[in-house]
Parts: structure tokens; sequence; C-alpha cells
């Protein structure tokens, strides 16, 4: 799951990413309106948080423009304490949900889950499940036939990518997009090497999930017979 936070109060950017991360969640930043819209057109985002109160553009006229384009993807809107209007007219606009500041950890994250959940996302704090194997991408570990193996996290947010799109195929363009980030210089052997170590898991646990190279195209996760 790769989350934008959209904050100009730099200490408290740096908060938010550093309590998702401990959660398993991919974060880019940025602090301007600017920026978001570019961010959020990019379609690599399962969920924006993002701050009411920013520079050159404000959050409701982000959310606005957004959903006027017909981009739906989940957006909590972080908001001061008691401003009433604010919050009426974000939601007015279309966002999923707000989040008064200050706020507690537990209850973002309960939040950021039921706005996943609400889009038919899978939620990082459960199991997920395709064919044989069930992928736990709270501790990493992936189980088949009564074994299990740990994986790294870059293994484990690459199959979470694979088991989502259950039998769509999904591009090395995207698996960057979504596993490095928007601005990132990784290149295709970097996605071909983790594409390596995962087949070479699934093969160990005798899965009949398999990894199919769909040439010039990307990857699809498949059940063989």
């Amino acid at each position: 799951m790769r989350i934008l936070i959209v904050e100009d109060e730099l200490g408290l950017a740096e908060a938010l990413t550093q309590l998702l991360k401990r959660n398993h969640y991919s974060i880019d930043i940025v602090h301007d309106g600017a920026a978001a819209l570019d961010h959020v057109r990019s379609g690599i985002y399962d969920l924006v948080l993002l701050d009411i109160m920013l520079p050159e553009m404000d959050g409701i006229t982000i959310l606005r423009t957004i959903r006027k384009q017909g981009i739906s993807m989940p957006v909590i809107l972080l908001t001061a304490k008691g401003d009433v209007s604010d919050k009426v007219l974000g939601l007015d606009y279309g966002a999923d949900d707000y989040i008064a500041k200050p706020f507690s950890s537990e209850e973002l994250l309960a939040r950021i889950r039921a706005a996943l959940r609400r889009k038919g996302e899978v939620v990082p704090e459960d199991a997920i499940k395709f064919g044989d194997i069930e992928l736990n991408t709270n501790n990493l570990k992936l189980m088949c036939n009564g074994k299990e193996l740990k994986l790294i996290l870059k293994e484990s947010k690459l199959l979470e990518l694979l088991i989502s799109r259950k039998h769509t195929v999904a591009s090395k363009e995207h698996m960057i997009e979504k596993l490095w980030g928007f601005d990132s210089e990784v290149e295709h052997n970097n996605v071909e090497v983790y594409i390596s170590f995962l087949r070479k898991k699934l093969s160990f646990l005798q899965s009949a999930v398999r990894i199919s190279t769909i040439r010039g195209v990307g990857y699809v996760l498949e059940v063989t017979p």
C-alpha cells in the first residue's frame, strides 16, 4: 500500500512517515498543493492524507480538483481541531474522512484501514490469500502447505501488489512506482531481481502459485493446476 502525505509542517510530516512505515506502508511526502496534484495524478497511490492548510493551493481546492477529474482514491483530511466548516466542506467535496489535529496514532491507523476497506483494498493488518498461499503483511511471513518463510519488506510488498491485482498483468513501471516511488530512478532489473527471489520462495514452499512473465508487458500471478 502506498500513501501520499500532503503536509507542510515538516515535523508532523516526518512523524507521520515514521509511523506509517513502521506499519508497512510505503510513503511519499509533498509539502504544497501544486506538487500534491502532480503526485495524485500519477495514479500510484492507494490513499492520500491531505492537510487543509497548505501554501499555494489549499487542501479543499486540491480535493475538488481531483474529484472533478474523476480520481476516486480515498482522501483523509487533516484538519485543525474544531474547524467544523472545513470538515463539512471537505466531506461535501468528496473526502472519505477527516481527523482533527492533534490525533492519536491508533486513531489515524484505524481511519486509514477503514477508508481502504470501503474502497475494497487489501488492508495491511490482515493476512491475504491467493491460491494456496497466505501472506501476512504485518510479520512478512509467507505460508503454504503447512510451511512458512520470512520475506523481506520489498518481497512482501511486491507479492501483495500482485495479489491485489489478481489475474491482471502488472507492468514493471507500475511496480517501480508503487514500491520505490513516483520519482524513483530504480531500473527494471531491480524488479526482476525481486521477482526471481519470490519465484524461488514459492518453489521452495511447493506452491501452485506462479509468477508468469508476459513479454513486453510485465508479470501476473496465476495458479497452476
